[in-house]
C-alpha cells in the first residue's frame, strides 16, 4: 500500500507541470503526506473547462458515506477491483486525477525494529500516481484515492504493493475519461529509474514534516535489501 508519501512542488509550478488552473486555496510542501491531509491533485473541471490543480482529502469517500470518518480507510484502491468495487468504481469510471508526488514511502521489519524507506525517481522527476476523486456533502468536500498494483522488480522487496505512476504520455488519456482499464497494469511503467533509499524513522511520527524526513540514512545491516 501507499500510506505516506511527500509532496513538496509549489502550485505555482505543479500548475505550470500539468497545465492545470490553480484554483487551490494554498498548498505549501509536505514530505509527510498522511491519510486524510489536505492534497494537490489534477483532475477535469466543467466549471472551468478544462483540467484544474485543486485540493482533496487524501482517503476517498463516497456520496452515500454518512461522515468522512471512513476516509482514513480509503486512501488505497486496488487495480485488481477498483472497477468493481462499489466504493471505487463510479469515480474510476468518471471522476479520475492525478496526485502529484515526489516519492512514498514504505517500511521493512527487521527484528524488533522497522526500517523507512523512500521510493522516489533517481533523477529527480516529479511522479504522478493515478487517482480518483469523489465530492461528499452539501458543501462538495473533495476527496481522492491512490490506486495500488502488485510491486515490480526490486521494489517487491520493501513491499508487495505500490503506487501506480503514470508517465507523462498517459495524463491525458488518464483524466479523459475513456476505457481507463487499458492505461492500468501491466502498460509500461515510468521509465525513469526509482531509487530505494534508506531514511531515519521520523517520518513514522505525523508531526515531523521537513526536508530530512527523505534524506538517505545509513541502513542497518540486517535490513540491507541488496
Amino acid at each position: 500500500m501507499c500510506g505516506r508519501y511527500a509532496t513538496t512542488r509549489s502550485d505555482a509550478d505543479l500548475s505550470a507541470l500539468f497545465d492545470a488552473a490553480n484554483v487551490t486555496d494554498g498548498l505549501g510542501p509536505s514530505w509527510n503526506v498522511a491519510p486524510t491531509d489536505p492534497v494537490p491533485v489534477v483532475r477535469m473541471s466543467r466549471r472551468h473547462g478544462g483540467r484544474v490543480l485543486d485540493t482533496a482529502r487524501w482517503g476517498l469517500v463516497p456520496p452515500w458515506a454518512t461522515d468522512l470518518r471512513g476516509g482514513a480507510r480509503m486512501i488505497n484502491a486496488r487495480v485488481e477491483t477498483v472497477a468493481t468495487s462499489p466504493a471505487f468504481a463510479p469515480s474510476f469510471a468518471r471522476r479520475r486525477c492525478l496526485v502529484p508526488a515526489d516519492g512514498w514511502y514504505e517500511w521493512v521489519r527487521t527484528g524488533r525494529q522497522r526500517q523507512a524507506y523512500y521510493m522516489t525517481p533517481a533523477d529527480g522527476s516529479p511522479l504522478a500516481f493515478a487517482g480518483l476523486w469523489s465530492a461528499w456533502g452539501p458543501d462538495s468536500v473533495l476527496t481522492c484515492t491512490v490506486l495500488t498494483t502488485a510491486a515490480l522488480g526490486e521494489l517487491a522487496r520493501v513491499h508487495d504493493r505500490m503506487p501506480v505512476a503514470l508517465a507523462p504520455e498517459f495524463w491525458a488519456a488518464w483524466l479523459s475519461g475513456g476505457d481507463g482499464a487499458e492505461l492500468l497494469p501491466p502498460h509500461p511503467a515510468p521509465s525513469t529509474a526509482i531509487e530505494i533509499r534508506a531514511v531515519r524513522p521520523d517520518v513514522g511520527n505525523v508531526r515531523n514534516n521537513g526536508p530530512e524526513l527523505v534524506t538517505p540514512s545509513p541502513e542497518p545491516a540486517e535490513a540491507t535489501l541488496f
